[in-house]
């Protein structure tokens, strides 16, 4: 169990590659939907040492099988390999696929020389036998489509075999498949599993989920040192050159917004030795480019021609400007993308992420010299969200693309979590079933009804001080003068309970007159606090109207002393105290007012003399106030003395109107002599 973990932690300790997994995890790794049950059994293939590759393929079937475990093969096909891109190669070829097809529907498979004996009877059989649709389709432009021919010979298997269904169904398009595909081996742990993304796989591969775990290893590549020296650079460069073959790569770009960015990755990674002898794998980036123009509508959104199409065309600076940049980046990625074609071309995959119709237009036209169609294949979009479109954000979207994801979970402690969730919500949803029916309020009676009501319109009459709709509507339903409030209808029901009670606690003098003399309401009844009316109420005419009511219905009416109701008192006593307290305000605010007047006048002598003084220090002994000429700013302040701000504008615009006014009749008198 300790060597286990230790082998899992080693496995682990790095973040896995796609493209270049460990030996020993890539030959135990199974399906994790498919674990324990391949339809097709697939032999482990392995990339051995250069002198391994250099051994030459078997002829017998003992040395054919030994072959195959020990050098670059294909498992299903019997067939070995001089290096990896031939097997890549391979996986690519009708013959292949063929086999791939014909083992999911339980057949066999076909040698190499079985297969070429298979088409040549089939181009033979075909010449007046197949339906001229298929023909034309596969014809038009002097190409033939792809598959047909896998078509037609796996349908006469099909025939042989007495299968009347079709035999290669369409790919049915957004089937709501999980974007990552899920692989398990023996060397981790039960809960933890790889998980590498589906868009990494042909269109053919994603077909046959069964053989992920075979397509995965076809798909390993060899590391490439970094060149430590100028003399083993130059030999790299060299053997790059000498080189067949083109590096596997793939191509990536986004658009959108103005920003244009692609790159061409290399699938095999180099290898760096940093500070402390630590190597480290980094991506190889064959080119890169990005692009900016200024084409979105700031603070709107949209592009220009966006906004043109559906309100017509702007006439504005930046309308013009936007409109010029469009087509500048047009011409400059559709420029980028020719001059990149030989690389497009030769590229594994094909990875774009371009929404809206503009930036779809740039890419993929139609127009002549077209590079990227979306009919393409090896076209895929990001299965993950993006960013703004820079080389960094592709940088990071081929590594989370490249980098097998680990998933630690512990499938049946979720089982157990979901059956725990599913018996809580059928118990939570059973309990809310039961008191369904005791949960349903008990219906009033038409007497509860009606004295809701009242209380409702009583509350609203009362707080708005209507006395006399008061009182007609107690009239005109009967209410006794012991009503009171209904409970449910009324929040302060502990000290409000009855109309007395919330006039009193409204401070409405007249309604409480009204009520005790009109309708005769007890005032002895208490609130739940103890409280009379009398009590509730705060203000003096509050309680003066409780007096004058007592004066006016006598003392035999009721109990005043329990109502704790002070001693009567008429209402020309409440008029005359209040004409007295009125008069004796009044004669204390003239008094006050006399008061300050003296004050102010006493100060203006004050400040009088003050000025009287220090002018007789300023003009000298012998000489009065009246000898000495003003000058004429203390003539203008003089007049303007006690003016408001307002009176003083006017003031200065009118002597200076009049000073104009002066200035010109002795510029004319002078004209005149």
């Amino acid at each position: 169990m300790a060597s286990n973990l230790s082998k899992q932690e080693e496995l682990l300790k790095r973040p896995l590659y796609v493209y270049d997994l460990p030996r020993d995890l890539l030959d135990t790794l199974t399906s994790k939907a498919s674990t324990g049950d391949l339809k097709t059994p697939i032999v482990p293939s392995r990339s051995e040492s250069p002198a391994a590759l250099t051994t030459p393929p078997q002829s017998s079937d003992s040395e054919r099988e030994s072959a195959v475990t020990s050098a670059t093969s294909c498992g299903l096909c019997q067939v070995s390999f001089a290096n990896v891109q031939e097997q890549r190669e391979h996986t690519r070829t009708d013959h292949h696929r063929y086999n791939l097809k014909s083992r999911l529907r339980g057949g066999n498979a076909l040698n190499e020389t079985e297969f070429n004996k298979a088409i040549g009877e089939l181009d033979e059989s075909i010449s007046g036998s197949e339906s001229e649709d298929t023909a034309e389709e596969g014809e038009e432009d002097g190409l033939k489509a792809p598959d047909t021919t896998l078509t037609a010979l796996l349908k006469r298997q099909a025939k042989i075999f007495g299968a009347e269904e079709e035999v290669v169904p369409k790919k049915k398009r957004g089937a709501g498949k999980h974007p990552v595909y899920w692989f398990e081996s023996p060397l981790l742990a039960p809960s933890t599993s790889l998980g590498v993304y589906r868009a990494l796989f042909t269109n053919v591969e994603q077909e046959e989920p069964d053989h992920f775990v075979e397509s995965l290893r076809n798909k390993q590549v060899a590391s490439v040192r970094q060149a430590t020296n100028k003399a083993a650079a130059a030999a790299i460069d060299d053997s790059k050159q000498t080189a067949k073959q083109p590096s596997p790569h793939v191509f990536l770009c986004m658009i959108g917004g103005g920003h244009f960015a692609a790159m061409i990755v290399v699938l095999a990674p180099e290898i760096i030795k940093k500070a402390g002898g630590i190597e480290e794998r980094q991506a190889r980036v064959l080119a890169h480019k990005t692009f900016h123009r200024y084409t979105t509508r700031r603070k709107q959104g949209g592009a220009q021609s966006a906004n043109d199409a559906a309100k017509g065309a702007a006439h504005s600076a930046g309308s013009s400007l936007r409109r010029y940049n469009e087509a500048a980046l047009e011409n400059e990625i559709r420029q980028l993308l020719e001059d990149w074609k030989g690389m497009i071309d030769e590229s594994e995959l094909i990875f774009v992420r371009a929404t809206g119709n503009t930036n779809r237009r740039i890419l993929f036209g139609p127009y002549d010299g077209q590079v990227l169609k979306q009919n393409d294949a090896r076209l895929r979009g990001f299965p993950f969200s993006t960013r703004r479109a820079t080389q960094g954000e592709l940088m990071r979207a081929f590594t989370e693309l490249t980098r097998v994801k680990v998933s630690h979970i512990d499938e049946a402690a979720l089982a157990r979590e979901e059956a725990e969730r599913e018996r809580e919500a059928a118990a939570a949803a059973a309990k809310a079933a039961k008191p369904a029916v005791q949960s349903t309020k008990p219906k009033l009676s038409k007497e509860e009804e009606a004295a809701i009501m009242h209380t409702t319109q009583i509350h609203a009459l009362i707080r708005r001080s209507k006395v006399p709709a008061l009182l007609a509507y107690i009239s005109n339903n009967s209410l006794p003068p012991t009503f009171t409030f209904h409970p449910s209808a009324n929040q302060q029901q502990f000290r409000c309970p009855t109309p007395l009670h919330l006039a009193a606690s409204s401070n409405s003098p007249a309604v409480i007159v009204a009520l005790l003399t009109k309708v005769r309401v007890d005032p002895t009844c208490l609130n739940e606090e103890g409280m009379s009316a009398f009590d509730v109420g705060t203000d003096r005419a509050t309680r003066d109207a409780f007096r004058i009511s007592r004066h006016e219905l006598g003392e035999s009416a009721w109990d005043w002393e329990a109502a704790h109701i002070p001693s009567a008192i008429s209402k020309a006593e409440v008029d005359s105290r209040a004409e007295r307290e009125k008069k004796a305000a009044d004669e204390a605010e003239a008094e006050r007012r006399k008061t300050e007047i003296e004050r102010i006048r006493r100060e203006d002598a004050l400040k009088k003399a003050q000025e009287e003084q220090r002018n007789n220090k300023r003009i000298g002994p012998g000489r009065t106030l009246a000898s000495v000429e003003k000058t004429p700013e203390e003539r203008r302040e003089e007049e303007a003395r006690g003016m408001t701000p307002e009176m003083r504008t006017r003031f200065e615009r009118e002597r200076r109107a009049r000073a104009a006014e002066e200035r010109m009749r002795r510029m004319q008198a002078g004209a005149g002599r």
